[in-house]
C-alpha cells in the first residue's frame, strides 16, 4: 500500500505559504508506517516546534493500473475519505533552504491521519469539506478550486507508479493550515458529516 500526496494544489494556500503556482501536480509519497486510523490521538513528535494540520480528501484506489487513460481515470476510485497531513513546517523549511528532499518533515510516523471511508460521488467537482480546530472552522475547501482535479491527479500519478488496490492519494489541502499544540482537537468533515476526530497528545 502506498501513501501518494498531491502538493500545492490550491491556489489559495500556495498563496499563504508565498510558493509558486506548479503547472503540475508536485508528487511526494508518505510509507505506510505514517498511516494514523481509528481515530488514535497523534504524539507530537519531539523533532519538531512548528506542527502543522493539512487536511484534505483522500482517494482510495480500488483497481490495479498504470497509464490510466483520462476517460477511465474516475473508476480507478470508490471511495473517499478526510484526511490530514501533519507537516513539521520549520524542518520542511530547512530542507528546503538546502535543497533536500522533505520526507522527513512529511513522512513521519503518525503523519498521515485518514478518516473512515464514505462513497466518493460520480461527480467529484464539487466536493465539499472542512477542518475545526477546537471547535473552530480554520479551513474550507472545495475540490471545484483545485488546480488538479481528482481523476487528473490519477492519471498523472499512474504514468510513475503502478496504482494498486488499497493506495491512498492526498490529493491537497486549501487555505488555513495551521499549527497544533499539544491539546488540540482536530475535526474534519465532507459535506458536513464528521468523519475525523484526532487530539493531538
Amino acid at each position: 500500500m502506498k501513501i501518494i500526496c498531491i502538493g500545492r494544489n490550491y491556489i489559495d494556500h500556495a498563496a499563504e505559504l508565498q510558493n509558486p503556482v506548479p503547472k503540475q501536480p508536485l508528487v511526494f509519497m508518505k510509507p505506510p508506517s505514517a498511516l494514523l486510523i481509528n481515530h488514535k490521538p497523534l504524539f507530537y513528535p519531539e523533532f519538531t516546534k512548528d506542527l502543522h494540520y493539512e487536511g484534505e480528501i483522500v482517494l482510495k484506489i480500488c483497481k490495479n493500473g498504470r497509464h490510466v487513460q483520462p476517460e477511465f481515470a474516475r473508476t480507478y476510485f470508490n471511495k473517499m475519505a478526510f484526511g490530514i497531513d501533519f507537516t513539521a513546517r520549520d524542518v520542511q523549511k530547512r530542507c528546503k533552504e538546502k535543497g533536500h528532499p522533505w520526507e522527513i518533515a512529511k513522512a513521519f510516523d503518525n503523519s498521515a491521519a485518514v478518516s473512515e471511508f464514505v462513497d466518493a460521488p460520480e461527480d467529484t467537482s464539487s466536493i465539499l469539506f472542512e477542518t475545526k480546530l477546537n471547535g473552530k472552522r480554520v479551513q474550507n475547501g472545495n475540490t471545484a478550486d483545485m488546480i488538479f482535479s481528482c481523476e487528473y491527479i490519477v492519471e498523472y500519478v499512474s504514468k510513475y507508479f503502478k496504482l494498486q488496490i488499497g493506495d491512498l492519494i492526498f490529493t491537497g489541502t486549501p487555505a488555513g493550515v495551521g499549527p497544533v499544540q499539544i491539546g488540540d482537537h482536530l475535526e474534519g468533515f465532507i459535506h458536513g458529516k464528521k468523519l475525523m476526530d484526532c487530539r493531538i497528545k
